[in-house]
C-alpha cells in the first residue's frame, strides 16, 4: 500500500479552532458550560430553529427525540431500509417496531410508499437525509397532518442542506444533526436537535443530564445553587465545552466546506460522466433544494465493471485510496431478522443499492491532484478489466489551474 494513503474523509480544523479547545482546556471548565451555551445560540441562529440543544452524539439526539415524543412499547415508526444502523437501534431501544419503505434511485425514502405503510400503531415518521439530500419533505408533512403523526427527520448527513429555500431546521417538526468526524463540520463526536416543540425540548434537556432540572454551570458557577430536583430518570447524553470549543469554529466555516465540497461533488459528476462501470448519485427533478454533498456514493455496474463493490473498494486501497461503504441495509443483520422478521427481498432498491454503493473520497480541503488521482485510480482499475479506455485517456490529461485551494477557499479549477 502506498504511504501516501488517501482517505475518504477527513476533517478540516483551523488553528482557531485549535486554540479554542486549547484555552478551554486552561479555562478549567472542560464539560458541559460556557461554549456549549455559545455553541447552541450559534446553532439556533444558523439552521434558523426555534429550539436546538447539544447532545453528545446525533444518536442520542435521535433516542431522546423518540422518547420525548411519547413513543412506547409496540408503536410503530416509518423509516427507510438504507442508512446507517443506530436510525433503527433507538427505534428498537424504545421498545417499538421499525417499519421500513423501500428507495427510490436517489438513495432516500420512497415517500410515495409511506401512506400505505401507515397503520393504527403508528406514532412517528423517520425519513433519513442520505448523504446530505433532503427527502421531499412536503409531502411527508401532509401525511403527518392527516394521520395525527409526529416527523423525526434523520438529519445526521444533512447540515447545511436547504428544502425549497430553507435550511433543514428551520421549519417542521423535530431535526437531528451529527458532528461525528467523517461529517460536514465536527465536534469530534457530537450533535445536536432542533425543534419547533418547545415542551419536547424541554423534556429533552432534562434528559439528556440524568434527569437533573438545572445544568452544570447554573449549579456549580458563580451564582450557582447546587440543589436540584429529578423530575424523571434520564441519561448521559450532555455535550461538553471541549466539543463545542471547536464546534463554534466549525459552524463558522461550514458555509465554506459546503462550497468546496459542492465543488468537488460537482466535478465528480462531470468528469465520471457516461463511465458504463458505474452509477452516478441520482438526483432529484420534482423539487427545489440544496444538497450539502456529506457523500458522493456511486453504484459498481458489476457486470461493466467485471467486479463486485467490494472488489472495487480493495483495489483502491491496494492504489492508496479509502472508500466508504455507506450503507448496507441494516434490515439484514441478525438482530433485525431475528426480532422482527425482516428477509431478503424485503426492499429490493435498498438491498441492490447495499450491495453496489460506494463512497469516493470528499472532504473540504481535498485538492484537485487528490481528486484526479482518485479518478486515475478509478480509470486504471476499470481498464484493467479490459473495459473503457477512455477513461484512462482523461486521467492522463487531466488539467487543471492549480493544485487545489485558492486564497480564500475556492476551488483551482474551470467548469
Amino acid at each position: 500500500m502506498p504511504d501516501n494513503f488517501l482517505p475518504f474523509s477527513k476533517p478540516c480544523i483551523s488553528q482557531a479552532a485549535k486554540d479554542e479547545v486549547s484555552a478551554c482546556l486552561s479555562s478549567g471548565w472542560i464539560t458541559t458550560g460556557p461554549r456549549v451555551q455559545a455553541f447552541e445560540k450559534a446553532l439556533t441562529n444558523y439552521l434558523q430553529a426555534p429550539f436546538v440543544s447539544a447532545l453528545a452524539t446525533a444518536t442520542a439526539g435521535l433516542h431522546l427525540s423518540l422518547l420525548s415524543m411519547g413513543l412506547q412499547p409496540g408503536d410503530e415508526v416509518i423509516t427507510t431500509p438504507l442508512t446507517f444502523v443506530a436510525t433503527l437501534n433507538v427505534i428498537a431501544l424504545c421498545g417499538a417496531k421499525p417499519v421500513l419503505v423501500d428507495i427510490d434511485d436517489t438513495y432516500n425514502m420512497d415517500v410515495s410508499q409511506v401512506e400505505a405503510a401507515i397503520t393504527s400503531d403508528t406514532k412517528v415518521i423517520l425519513p433519513v437525509h442520505l448523504t446530505g439530500l433532503p427527502v421531499d419533505l412536503d409531502s411527508l408533512y401532509t401525511l403527518a397532518q392527516k394521520y395525527d403523526l409526529r416527523i423525526l427527520e434523520d438529519a445526521a448527513q444533512a447540515i447545511g442542506t436547504h428544502y425549497k429555500g430553507r435550511p433543514i431546521g428551520s421549519f417542521g417538526d423535530t431535526q437531528v444533526f451529527s458532528f461525528h468526524p467523517n461529517k460536514n463540520m465536527t465536534t469530534g463526536e457530537g450533535g445536536c436537535i432542533s425543534s419547533s416543540d418547545e415542551s419536547l425540548m424541554q423534556q429533552v434537556n432534562i434528559l439528556k443530564f440524568h434527569g437533573i432540572d438545572k445544568n452544570a454551570w447554573d449549579r456549580y458557577g458563580k451564582k450557582g445553587n447546587q440543589h436540584y430536583d429529578v423530575p424523571m430518570p434520564g441519561y448521559k447524553y450532555n455535550m461538553m465545552d471541549i466539543q463545542a470549543a471547536l464546534g463554534i469554529h466549525q459552524l463558522a466555516a461550514l458555509e465554506n466546506f459546503i462550497q468546496q465540497r459542492t465543488r468537488i461533488a460537482e466535478r465528480y459528476l462531470e468528469k465520471l460522466a457516461d463511465w458504463p462501470q458505474i452509477t452516478l448519485p441520482q438526483l432529484p427533478t420534482s423539487y427545489q433544494y440544496r444538497h450539502s454533498w456529506h457523500l458522493f456514493a456511486i453504484k459498481i455496474n458489476e457486470d461493466a465493471a467485471k467486479m463486485n463493490r467490494d472488489t472495487f473498494m480493495q483495489k483502491m486501497v491496494e492504489k492508496g485510496i479509502g472508500t466508504g461503504l455507506h450503507y448496507e441495509p441494516p434490515h439484514l443483520y441478525r438482530y433485525y431478522r431475528e426480532t422482527f422478521g425482516f428477509k431478503v427481498g424485503d426492499y429490493p432498491k435498498a438491498e441492490d443499492t447495499g450491495s453496489r454503493i460506494v463512497s469516493l473520497p470528499l472532504f473540504a480541503d481535498m485538492t484537485l491532484t487528490e481528486q484526479d488521482r482518485v479518478i486515475s485510480a478509478m480509470a486504471e482499475i476499470f481498464e484493467q478489466c479490459g473495459e473503457h479506455t477512455q477513461n484512462r485517456l482523461y486521467a492522463k490529461n487531466s488539467e487543471h489551474s492549480g493544485p487545489g485551494l485558492q486564497p480564500g477557499g475556492g476551488l483551482a479549477f474551470a467548469k
